[in-house]
């Protein structure tokens, strides 16, 4: 085993640094200590002597390429003397990866245009991987729905009881408030032109045809979405989907359409308990600001209010459950390997899926209103 040891030799030229023996990372510490010591301003240039090193390893390699690169910093000309091939490759392999990493790269410029044009072409593109999700899952449901055998009965009332007999509290108690909110505030206006009565009419077509359909929505959007979302997502990170195909189960069978349909059953029923929740709030405020009993609003409720209001808010309930599940589905597919991007899919999916509930709801509005329903 060789020793290390530095020898320091001042010239006309400068300062040479002669190293001996074996330089490896249990010894590299004293001879930076001693380094750290020399005061290299006073020297123009400094040679760095390897012909009597036997041994470099890559720590070793790392100090001398620092210490190149402190010298070039003091503006000092720095030269390496050294005919061993094999300690020469690692110093250039050292040299080559550092500057890799120490290269600072300047953030690129891009005009206005550019970065709009950028922006455009992502969500182009993600409008289309969704066109194309969508078109891959009306082709599987033609085949699930062509036998009852195929229908997974199991995790479909699964996904009901979770994304629906779960919901129902939040929803019964959200419309609720909306009901009693939307009585209160129309209250004080009938009230100034003596048209009392007329709250049932207003409550009854505004929850029934537009506030319990769309809360429901919202609320589902929330909860249900994003639990999607991070299941898929998670499933997808863990190779758990992977897995799936490689023992022959269709994910989309057994994971995307039970969800899918679930919600498409479920999102309808909950408009129901909304529709109820939401005419028993304003019931209430109705009885205590406006005067007007329980029998006359249910009296005049029935009187006026057609079934079709009910009827459309209820229609609406599968074309809301189905984007909600698909939107979701759809960001769940799309996380790629980390948690940060599960994390982003997920905020994205709600947001995304509310915003599509609202869009549908508006679509809804102006056709059934062009053909006078």
């Amino acid at each position: 085993m060789y020793n290390q040891s530095l020898d320091i030799a001042y010239t006309d030229n400068g300062l040479s640094l002669i190293f001996r023996g074996e330089l490896t990372l249990h010894n590299i510490s004293k001879i930076q200590k001693k380094i750290e010591t020399l005061e290299f301003e006073k020297d123009k240039t400094v040679l760095l002597d390897l012909a009597k090193v036997v041994l470099l390893d890559s720590a070793a390699a790392i100090f001398i390429y620092n210490l190149e690169k402190k010298l070039h910093s003091e503006k000092i000309e720095s030269e390496i003397l050294c005919d061993d091939k094999d300690l020469l490759s690692m110093l250039a392999l050292v040299k080559l990866q550092k500057s890799r990493y120490d290269k600072k790269e300047e953030p690129e410029k891009r005009g206005v245009l550019e970065r709009l044009g950028r922006v455009v072409y992502a969500k182009e593109m993600l409008f289309l991987q969704f066109i194309a999700f969508l078109g891959e899952l009306f082709a599987h449901s033609f085949h699930y729905l062509s036998s009852l055998k195929n229908i997974r009965y199991k995790e479909m009332l699964f996904e009901i009881n979770e994304s629906g007999v779960k919901a129902l509290s939040i929803v019964a108690i959200t419309t609720f408030l909306i009901g009693v909110v939307v009585a209160y505030q129309s209250a004080y206006q009938l009230k100034m032109y003596g048209a009392n009565i007329f709250i049932v009419d207003m409550l009854g077509i505004s929850i029934l045809r537009e506030l319990a359909p769309l809360i429901t929505a919202i609320v589902i959007a929330g909860r249900s979405a994003s639990a999607y979302t991070a299941q898929i997502g998670t499933m997808k990170i863990t190779q758990e989907l992977d897995a799936m195909k490689t023992m022959g189960f269709n994910p989309y069978k057994f994971l995307i359409l039970p969800r899918i349909f679930a919600l498409m059953i479920v999102v309808p029923l909950l408009i129901f308990v909304a529709d109820i929740m939401g005419i028993i709030g304003g019931m209430i405020i109705a009885s205590v600001e406006l005067g007007i009993s329980t029998t006359l609003f249910l009296d005049r409720f029935d009187d006026v209010i057609a079934a079709k209001h009910f009827f459309v808010g209820i229609a609406k309930g599968p074309f809301f459950g189905f984007l909600i599940a698909s939107i979701a589905i759809h960001r769940g597919l799309s996380v790629e390997d980390s948690t940060q991007s599960l994390g982003t899919n997920t905020t994205k999916s709600v947001v995304e899926a509310i915003f599509a509930v609202i869009i549908c709801d508006a679509l809804f509005s102006i056709v059934l209103t062009k053909l006078g329903i």
